[in-house]
């Protein structure tokens, strides 16, 4: 009661500013679908959420006046799935081409290949080729 109407004004505009980082950090950081119980690991989940918020911001203030909104969303959208026989696929193509780039011999590449599709099940060997 003692306080003046400014002191009281600035304090609730500190108070607005923490409920709005609290919003954006349960809404698109994923600040509350935690299940972590202990005290410690929740605190380390908070500084993590709090970085990422952090950097969102900093990013949208330093370059450019318009809002990021939508980079939020995006980040809570769970990436699409792919089957694994053609993320496989892709992950031997790419390093094929790495190899081929760094001059390594094609003949130990395809040998070294060769033997993990051996290793394979061999469901998921005639669902690479199916990918390729």
């Amino acid at each position: 009661m003692g306080l003046h109407p400014q002191e009281i004004i600035q304090m609730y505009a500190r108070r607005w500013q923490i409920e709005g980082y609290f919003k954006v950090a349960k809404q698109y950081l994923q600040f509350d679908r935690t299940q972590i119980q202990s005290y410690d690991s929740l605190c380390g989940h908070m500084a993590g959420v709090i970085v990422g918020y952090d950097i969102l911001l900093a990013q949208r203030e330093n370059s450019d006046d318009r809002t990021y909104g939508d980079l939020f969303y995006d980040y809570s959208r769970p990436l699409p799935d792919i089957k694994f026989a053609n993320a496989l696929s892709w992950l031997m193509k790419t390093l094929t081409g790495i190899g081929k780039k760094f001059d390594m011999n094609e003949e130990i590449i395809s040998t070294v290949f060769d033997e993990f599709i051996k290793a394979l099940p061999n469901n998921l060997v005639r669902l690479l080729g199916k990918a390729q």
